[in-house]
């Protein structure tokens, strides 16, 4: 009796066994090098002809549908996966170090009203993002909401903000890396490290989907790890348990004072807190490479909330009781490190070492941001070329599900990262910031119309909410209050912006608001090339297809049902749980 086996550790010919007369069929195994240069290929077009022809039928934004639904991207991304990313992209430089500065112009009570505030308005946004990723995971994320509810202008200049935005992080964390590593040395040379920093992100991002993911949950674990440290450290500080003793309680909320300039204090601290949160948002960003969308995106974006939330608002409260926000290391550190907050506290209570250790840390939040901005920009800069809003070569996913040559653009505009070795690194820093300012308000006020546009779309249609597998917690009444919040944010930053003295700077304006000229003009050049000069697409012709077959919509309300039923028999604390968790 014969038979055949594959061996695939060896290349040579097949032969006759002599022992037992089986046949021995051996194939090439590729090595690792070899599996890699293929996985650059494009992915294979799964289409059949009758598809192809009636994609060439369509319109262009049905095509623009058709595209970002079905872009390539693998589903790869697990629920930890998810947390990680959005936790990478928004504990950054804005909780270790800009905090510093909002500390000085506000207050430690201003930290926290701040936060706060805009904590509410990103709940409520990501409730609303959960909803729409849910029914609709495509690629390009809230990008392709706004072009496909609101307005292809707005999609197109939300686009291409929201792509500057998290393309000049990489840069401007770079260039953050950088002036971290001066804490040891003024005299270092910047650039060698920005050679190393940017070599290491460009070799991560160049890896599998999921070792991506991996890398980003290793890097966001480091940092939530160094922060619930930073929690006991800074409860025994307060209680003077320090090295140097001293029971401090509350004594910096009374003087120097709980708040620093008054009203405009207050107000001045929202940009600073957006930037900070900015990130959260990346959960619907990776929908279209995610494992189960229905389960795991509204988990995600609420479990997001709820981790960077208490990141945020403990740690501020902390901070403001062990640093005095008159503190001159604040604002006149010579080293990007030394303003941190974070190091000040620990230098204040005279412990040696804990400072350099901390450092460390800065140092690997920055590089897990600068690792998620190349993610996100990549898949935005994707999402927009399936639109049709930016060159169609940029539409290339290969074969482990990577927008090549979208993460090889970004990788190139990263090269900014260089200025690091100039003697105006400080200057050129706080312009990169400024490219930055107000894109987080224009994502979340653009992810809350979208869904208040598709809930429109679905009563103008005679569509209700039972079809949907998740409702937003806070319905449309929600989008309206994030919406209005981020406008009279907005509307407050012009006036700190504009005069944050007794007189008009002009510098001052333009480094919050130049991101909204960038934004305005993205929006009036698409209108004038395109000559569409509709405001808003009609709530009766919005799209709200998802593109799902009728199978897979069976399976997804059968899914649905299972779901409900099984949850009305929870107790009252585990569907409470689930709701807000």
């Amino acid at each position: 009796m014969s038979g055949t086996i594959t061996n695939v550790a060896s290349s040579t010919p097949s032969k006759q066994s002599t022992t037992d007369a089986r046949t021995v069929e051996v194939k090439p195994q590729r090595n690792f090098l070899v599996t890699y240069i293929v996985s650059f290929k494009r992915a294979e077009d799964k289409r059949t002809e009758q598809e192809k022809a009636a994609y060439d039928a369509m319109t262009d934004v049905e095509k623009a549908i058709h595209n970002t639904t079905y872009s390539g991207l693998q589903e790869k991304m697990s629920f930890r996966h998810l947390i990680m990313i959005a936790v990478g992209g928004a504990v950054g430089t804005g909780l270790f170090v800009n905090s510093g500065a909002s500390l000085n112009t506000g207050g430690p009570a201003s930290l926290i009203i701040g936060w706060i505030i805009v904590a509410t308005m990103m709940l409520s946004t990501c409730m609303a993002l959960a909803e729409l990723c849910v029914a609709f995971p495509v690629a390009g994320g809230f990008t392709t909401y706004a072009t496909r509810f609101i307005d292809p202008s707005i999609g197109f200049a939300l686009g291409w903000n929201y792509y500057i935005n998290w393309a000049i992080m990489v840069p401007l964390q770079l260039v953050a890396a950088a002036m971290t590593i001066k804490y040891w040395n003024a005299d270092i040379n910047s650039t060698i490290w920005v050679v190393v920093f940017y070599l290491l992100i460009w070799l991560l991002n160049m890896l599998d989907v999921k070792y991506y993911a991996e890398s980003e949950v290793i890097l966001s674990m480091v940092k939530i790890i160094a922060i619930a440290a930073f929690f006991i450290l800074g409860i025994i500080l307060v209680c003077g348990g320090g090295p140097q003793g001293g029971y401090l309680g509350v004594q910096y909320w009374y003087s120097p004072g709980a708040f620093s300039h008054g009203f405009k204090g207050v107000c001045s601290v929202f940009v600073t807190a957006a930037f900070s949160f900015g990130g959260v948002e990346l959960v619907g960003m990776a929908a279209a490479e995610t494992t189960n969308p229905i389960k795991t995106i509204p988990r995600a974006c609420k479990q997001t909330f709820w981790l960077v939330t208490c990141l945020y608002v403990i740690t501020l409260l902390l901070i403001g009781l062990l640093v005095p926000y008159n503190d001159a290391r604040l604002l006149s550190g010579d080293t990007f490190a030394s303003v941190s907050p974070f190091v000040i506290a620990i230098q204040n209570a005279g412990i040696s070492g804990l400072p350099s250790v901390m450092n460390v840390v800065i140092l690997i939040a920055v590089l897990s941001v600068a690792n998620s901005s190349v993610y996100a920009s990549a898949r935005i800069l994707a999402g927009l070329a399936e639109a049709g809003h930016a060159p169609k070569f940029l539409t290339y996913i290969d074969r482990t599900g990577r927008p090549l040559w979208a993460t090889i653009v970004t990788l190139l505009f990263g090269l900014l990262c260089f200025v690091a070795s100039s003697d105006k690194e400080a200057e050129i820093f706080l312009w990169f910031s400024a490219l930055c300012g107000l894109s987080t308000f224009f994502a979340w006020m653009t992810i809350c119309f979208s869904h208040i546009r598709f809930r429109a779309a679905l009563d103008s249609q005679g569509r209700g909410t039972d079809g949907l597998a998740y409702i937003s917690q806070f319905g449309v009444g929600g989008s309206w209050y994030s919406f209005f919040m981020n406008i009279l944010v907005i509307g407050v930053q012009f006036w700190v912006a504009l005069f944050p003295g007794s007189r008009a700077d002009v510098k001052s304006f333009f480094a919050v608001f130049l991101s909204l000229l960038i934004f305005l003009a993205c929006y009036l050049g698409h209108k004038i090339v395109t000559k569409n000069w509709i405001l808003l697409i009609r709530a009766s012709e919005i799209n709200i297809d998802n593109n799902r077959s009728p199978e897979q919509l069976e399976e997804d309300r059968l899914a649905i049902r299972e779901a409900k039923e099984k949850a009305a028999g929870y107790p009252l604390w585990k569907r409470t749980y689930y709701f807000w968790c």
